[in-house]
């Protein structure tokens, strides 16, 4: 058995989500061209884990994603051992049995400011571009999402994904290796749609904006969160080189310049739901993600800009519906 089928049967218990063939497909298109050494590793060490057969007790409103129940000593250390394998951890903290996986970013901070300002997930039909390893996918399960579907184009996160649900089993919750311009365009399906990170290192980003428009049901929510700058309407940044020593930031525009990205894509009632500095109390190296972190990234005589000399990294979150087609063609008619 090759290691794309092998990947492609981790999919197996998920057949039951609507479109199921939909993503099949898109992942036979997307990893037919996949070529990455890495793969075959990192699958044989999802094969260590041990079947747990207790029941778990799981809880994803707290700040950890948290697995608990009775489970053998030795199962546990098997655990830590692929868990560690699995280094570097991005998205987190999760606790698993007694294992804290105390990641570079205390995501449940982002989550706990914004929870309260977006819609309703209950019965939510949810798709997390930019998903990670699915921390904030748990964290709309605790916030009663139906289903969520991540997408995320590094195996690395997937794989960490797999690695948690293997003990928890909740198969309402999946990611896949794509890119969002991977999902055939036009879905309209989802309910809530969360872009988290990802705009910035979008060569085109109202191409992106379009995109996550188009998977949206009408009256469905976007939550989106980006690097943005000060400045005034119509200001975009474009690094000339590296920002923050990333080498793939491309836009960070103004908020009021995101706002009119959003309006022009066709959005309405976009609201800004918070507006924060990344500090290193929230972005960190640690013991499950060693080396460079937030520090590294900025002036050492000056941390209110990049080391490069541009400013430090400031997000900010919005909200936004897509509306009646008909009501927005109104909106300019003459």
């Amino acid at each position: 058995m090759n290691n794309l089928t092998r990947f492609r049967d981790l999919y197996a218990p998920y057949t039951h989500f609507d479109n199921a063939s939909l993503w099949y497909r898109v992942f036979d298109t997307v990893m037919a061209d996949y070529n990455d050494g890495h793969l075959d590793a990192l699958l044989n060490i999802l094969n260590d884990l041990p079947n747990i057969t207790k029941k778990v007790q799981t809880d994803f409103t707290s700040d950890a994603i948290t697995i608990g129940g009775d489970a053998e000593y030795n199962d546990i250390q098997k655990i830590n051992a692929v868990l560690r394998q699995l280094i570097p951890w991005r998205k987190g903290p999760f606790q698993v049995f007694d294992i804290h996986i105390d990641s570079e970013w205390r995501s449940n901070l982002k989550w706990g400011r914004l929870k309260d300002k977006i819609s309703p997930l209950n019965d939510r039909k949810v798709l997390d571009v930019g998903s990670n390893n699915g921390y904030y996918g748990w964290r709309m399960r605790g916030a009663g999402a139906a289903q969520v579907i991540g997408i995320d184009p590094s195996v690395l996160a997937v794989i960490q994904h797999f690695a948690i649900n293997h003990i928890i089993r909740d198969y309402s919750h999946v990611i896949f290796p794509f890119k969002m311009e991977d999902i055939p365009p036009r879905l309209e399906y989802f309910d809530t749609v969360f872009s988290m990170g990802v705009l910035y290192h979008r060569r085109g980003p109202l191409d992106h904006i379009q995109e996550l428009y188009d998977a949206l049901r009408i009256g469905g929510e976007l939550v989106m969160e980006t690097l943005v700058v000060e400045g005034g309407e119509g200001y975009s940044l474009v690094p000339p080189g590296r920002y923050a020593r990333m080498n793939n930031v491309w836009f960070l525009p103004t908020v009021s310049t995101l706002k009119i990205w959003l309006d022009k894509i066709g959005f309405e009632d976009v609201i800004d739901i918070g507006l924060h500095a990344t500090t290193s109390d929230e972005q960190r190296t640690t013991e499950w993600k060693p080396g460079a972190s937030l520090v590294d990234f900025l002036d050492p005589e000056d941390p209110t800009k990049t080391i490069e000399g541009h400013p430090a990294p400031l997000r900010v979150t919005l909200r936004a519906t897509k509306p009646n087609r008909q009501n927005r063609l109104k909106r300019y008619q003459l």
